[in-house]
Parts: structure tokens; sequence; C-alpha cells
């Protein structure tokens, strides 16, 4: 009886496994079937062994374990772990981006040319004559956007349900470096249709390394690939944003998802009130999941093609180095830090805050206990009431703050210096929040958990204020103004 060289091989090594003088019979052979038709055979060869549609548990597992794709997922996960409003779906929706950015980026540099006098005119090439070129624009420019959005969503998802404790710490740390490439890349970006809009956003941006004492000239001058704008920047630019930050981006997006899926997947949350599971329950990956992702997946793209269709990218006229704007901003994900500026030293506003909360950013799992439970939105009830009484406070007071410095500095105009604008308000405010916090841990009995959560939603609500004052309440001479009046 002939058998393929498969079954053959499971033949000898069940019979091998069989104990020496035993006297049991081997197994019989395995009934001969059929080679299948030779499309079959070809498909089944190149892409997927198992049945194309799978009807039964057996069937989903083993399409998950031998597809390319598929089988970096779990065979089975937790039925908690995929509720919609567990996690929103945004660490996928960040890969569906990345994925859209990829593509629309390469389709657009085989029209782009790096250069000063060229850059501008191929990105009108791509407006006005190359075919479905606005719409690729746009879907790239309103997919680097919106990842910076989900992004930062995607870590207060896991900041405020604790999914950073435990074995997932260091990988806390990668998410936070993906986040800090993300925001390279959408930099990088900006200037390439080197218009006035992005020539003056970038020149705003890199001046502001300018004020780190001592080597404040080496970064700008690194940052820029000289001392000004120029070709050696768009240069330096297109480099770091076609090649070298999407491999960085590759890489460490690999090794956040083995580190994942080694910490068991996403944190599970707790069970429903009133009801106690010794043992989650486990659902399929195929198709409970897999579907829902696919579902997002298709909601995302056709949100950003129909941003890149209804209103497209912005391109003003081309770079003029000898008339800036009125007001010159810097892109509207570092808005918040320019406003920082305008109410602090620029040494303050430019190093002590930002070095100071991207130090506090990367340790924050070192500085929280392991001993609570992690999986529950914002830790617990308490929890839930401290954080709505921070997100109130920054909301009120911070923009409280911007106007009563606008009208001092109206009313005395020399009294911005180190002293007034850098170390008494930010000692003001350091005590202010010290206060508060314990106020409100006295208040709610907050635990060590709890009361860090706080802190770092009213500092995350009042920057998110700062920057939506620098986007729409900015005008002429950085003064405030009502959107309308801009």
């Amino acid at each position: 009886m002939l058998l393929r060289r498969g079954q053959r091989f499971r033949y000898n090594r069940l019979v091998s496994r069989q104990p020496q003088g035993a006297a049991t019979s081997p197994p019989p052979l395995p009934p001969p079937s059929a080679r299948p038709p030779l499309p079959r055979r070809i498909w089944q060869s190149m892409i997927l062994r198992g049945p194309v549609v799978p009807t039964t548990d057996r069937d989903r597992a083993f399409v998950t374990e031998h597809t390319l794709l598929l089988h970096l997922r779990p065979v089975k996960l937790p039925a908690r772990t995929i509720r919609f409003t567990h996690t929103f779906g945004l660490g996928g929706s960040s890969l569906v981006l990345i994925t859209i950015l990829a593509v629309t980026g390469i389709l657009m540099m085989l029209a782009y040319q790096p250069a000063p006098g060229l850059a501008h005119d191929s990105i009108v090439t791509i407006e006005n004559g190359v075919l479905f070129g606005p719409l690729v624009r746009g879907v790239h420019y309103w997919s680097s956007s919106l990842l910076v959005v989900v992004l930062v969503l995607h870590a207060s998802r896991v900041f405020l349900t604790g999914g950073y404790h435990g074995p997932r710490e260091f990988n806390w740390v990668v998410g936070v470096s993906l986040l800090v490439i993300v925001l390279a890349n959408a930099f990088t970006g900006y200037l390439l249709p080197w218009d006035q809009l992005s020539y003056w956003a970038i020149t705003i941006s890199t001046g502001m390394l300018g004020y780190v004492p001592w080597i404040g000239a080496s970064l700008q001058r690194m940052a820029r690939g000289g001392a000004d704008i120029g070709a050696d920047t768009l240069i330096l630019f297109y480099t770091v944003h076609t090649s070298i930050v999407p491999a960085l981006l590759v890489v460490l997006m690999a090794f956040h998802f083995w580190r994942v899926r080694k910490a068991g997947g996403v944190v599970v949350p707790p069970p429903l009130p009133g009801r106690v599971d010794a043992e989650p329950e486990k659902v399929m990956f195929l198709p409970h999941l897999l579907m829902r992702e696919v579902s997002l997946a298709l909601v995302i793209t056709a949100a950003v093609v129909v941003l890149g269709a209804a209103v497209g990218a912005p391109l003003g006229a081309p770079a003029n180095p000898g008339m800036s704007p009125n007001p010159a901003k810097a892109p509207w994900y570092f808005l918040g830090f320019q406003e920082l500026l305008v109410h602090f030293h620029p040494v303050v506003a430019i190093v002590v805050i930002p070095l100071a909360g991207a130090i506090a950013l990367v340790l924050l799992p070192y500085f929280t206990s392991d001993d609570e439970p992690a999986g529950a939105w914002f830790l617990s009830d308490r929890g839930w009431r401290a954080a709505r009484v921070a997100v109130l406070a920054g909301l009120v007071l911070t923009p409280a703050a911007v106007v009563a410095h606008e009208a001092v500095s109206r009313a005395w105009p020399g009294a911005t210096n180190w002293l007034t604008a850098g170390v008494v308000p930010l000692a003001a405010i350091g005590a202010g929040v010290f206060v508060f916090l314990r106020a409100l841990r006295a208040r709610f009995a907050l635990t060590k958990n709890e009361t860090v959560q706080t802190g770092v939603v009213l500092a995350a609500v009042a920057f998110a204020v700062l920057t939506a004052v620098g986007i729409w309440f900015r005008g002429p001479g950085m003064s405030l103004v009502w959107p309308w009046q801009r």
C-alpha cells in the first residue's frame, strides 16, 4: 500500500514510540487518500494547507497557526479582552495607519524630488498632473495626523487600565519610544512640501533647540544639516523620513508585538460585578477577534480615504526664506511646547519641563506598584472620581493661567524675565499640584497608583489645553484671539 511522504513519517514515528517488547501490534496503516486537484495542491503548497473556509475550532486553530500573518496571534484568548470598549482597537488602528502611510508614501516617492527648487513643483505635479495624486497625498496627510492621535489615545488606554505593570513594564518604554519615532516621522515629513507653512514651522521648531544650554547651537545645526534651513536640511529630512525612521519603526513594532504576546496579550479586565471567574472564558482568535480587526481596519481605511478626498492636504505658496508668516507656528503636535515658550523662560519651556516629563513618562511603570489589580478603567471607582476632578481642574485652571499671564504681560511688558517667567511660576505650579494631589488622596483615600494616575491625568489635560490654545487661540504676534479673528 502506497503512502505519501508525510503519512509514512507519521506512521514510522508512531511505530517507533511503541515500547520495546510490547505485545501490542502496530496500529493499522491509514487508508490511501486521493490526491487533490492541481489548483488546490498549488494553493495549499504556497498559501494555506488547511481549509479556505474553516468550519470547526480545530480547522480555525490550524489556519491560525499555519498562516503567515495569523500565526503571530494566539489560537485562543480571554473573551473579556476582545470587548471593543476595553481597547477600542487602538493598537490595531495604529498598525493599519502605518501600513497606509507606507503604501501612499512609496507612491508619492515615485514623483517627489527632494530639492528646494523642485520639491514644491513636484507636489504641485502630484496634485494636478498625476491620476489620483490628490487622493493619495490627502490620505497620506490625514493618516499621519490621525496616527499621532491614535497612538496618544493608545498610550492613554494602556495607562488608564494599568496595562504597564508586571511583565509589561519594559514594553511601556518600547511604546513610548514608538510614539517618539512616529512624531519624528511626522516632523521630518512636514518639511517635504517646501511651502511657506512647512518651511517656517520647521524653522520655528528647530529654532527651539537653540535655547538648550551649552549644546543648543550644535543641536540646531545637526537638526538642520547646517546653519540655515536649505538644501541640506531637505535632503536630511527626506532621508530620515523615508529610510531611517521607517526602519526603526519596523524593528520596534516587531519587538513591541512580540513583548505583548510574551506577556499574555493585553491585560485582562476584571469580571463583571457579582461574578467571579476562576478561569476567564476563552474564545477562538478566528473568527471572533479577526473579524473585529478586519472590520475596524476597513472603517479606518474608509475614514482616511473620505478625509483625503473631501478635504485633501494643504499646500501653500513656495517657501520664501525672506518672508515669515505672522504668526509662525510649529506643527500642531509641537504647539503645546511653543505655547510653553510663551509663558516660561526658553530654558524652562524647552529643556526643564520636556526633559522632566519625558523621564517621568519612561520611568512611570517603575514609580508605581504591581500589587493592585490591573485591567479596570481608572483602576477603581475612587480613581475614576479623582480623575474627573483632575480633568475639571485642568480644563478650568489652565485657560485661566493663560489668560492671567496674557493680562500681566500686557500690563507690565518688562516683567517677563528669568525670575518671573521661570523659577517662581514653575515652583508655584509644582507646589500647587503637590497640594492638590495630597488633598485628593486624603479626600478619596487614593492608593499610590491612583494618586500617580491622577497627577498624570492633570498634566495631560493641561498640555492638551495648551496645544488647543496654540492651534486655535493664537493670532498675529502670538497674542490671544478668538478663533474667528485669526
